[in-house]
């Protein structure tokens, strides 16, 4: 048998996929999740800790109770931008993920470190294990809308919650440097092959707005995301600016109370699901 490409619509091979797919992990007998959205990039650095962090305030802002998975083992940021520096707490049942001041569920490796600070030197068959007990084993209780922060590109951690966890749709979040077709067309094509969809495209960093008069100004130029967002069938595009206070905020633990409506047309369309 050759590599699997996960793209069953150009294989003959039975394999588990085919016939039935790989089973899903089971979540905590105690947990109540409804819907779950992967956060995904095609490479590091382009903000989409700061748009999985975004998504879960503006669903608990609406009323929806929210949880962030945080799947970026070797580089995890959620805690910091919700401030949350304490360690997570468990029971012979599992663990309980912490709470943010409005309420956001959020299980990352930070909140199980003696030491925050420390690296996380694994390889990926234990990383991708992690991920997996992120949810088999934490008590996630009645969660609407739970947003998987995952680290960038198509390897094993992607890969598994894919395969693992009952993705409904996914998020892109792209950068106007980035060689579009090249970096966050891997991301798209990725989701397609595991047949999940592909709900929004996010463009951080895209514009600069000037305090004094109001006007826009795109400093790294105009980056395609919408011809190339159409050339993928994708019909709901959001665009962040570069603020320096939305990156402080983060830098403060203190991303619950920055109010924007940049990502209100993808939050619509994931609460509708």
């Amino acid at each position: 048998m050759s590599e699997c490409t996960h793209d069953c619509s150009s294989c003959s091979e039975k394999c588990s996929e085919r016939e039935g797919g790989i089973p899903k992990e089971q979540m905590n007998a105690m947990s109540d999740i409804r819907k779950v959205i992967g956060v995904v990039s095609g490479k590091g650095g382009v903000g989409k800790s700061l748009v999985t962090s975004l998504l879960a305030v503006n669903a608990q802002r609406n009323g929806y109770e929210s949880a962030i998975l945080d799947a970026d083992i070797t580089g995890p940021s959620i805690p910091n931008a919700f401030g949350i520096h304490g360690k997570a707490q468990g029971t012979e049942s599992g663990i309980f993920p912490a709470m943010s001041v409005k309420g956001t569920k959020i299980m990352s490796v930070n909140l199980l470190l003696e030491d925050e600070k420390d690296p996380v030197i694994w390889r990926g068959p234990v990383i991708a294990g992690v991920v997996k007990q992120f949810w088999t084993d934490v008590i996630w209780d009645k969660v609407d809308f739970m947003f998987v922060d995952m680290p960038p590109g198509t390897g094993d951690v992607p890969l598994t919650v894919f395969q693992s966890l009952p993705v409904d749709g996914i998020i892109i979040v792209a950068s106007p440097q980035e060689l579009v077709e090249m970096i966050v067309g891997k991301a798209v094509r990725m989701a397609k092959m595991m047949n999940i969809p592909v709900l929004g495209i996010v463009e951080n960093m895209a514009y600069y707005e000037c305090p004094d008069c109001g006007k826009r100004h795109r400093i790294f130029g105009e980056s395609g995301i919408k011809e190339f967002a159409a050339s993928f069938g994708i019909d709901t595009i959001a665009e962040l600016p570069i603020d320096p206070k939305l990156a402080a905020a983060c830098d403060k633990g203190t991303i619950e109370l920055y109010a924007g409506n940049w990502l209100d047309e993808i939050s619509a369309k994931i609460e509708k699901m």
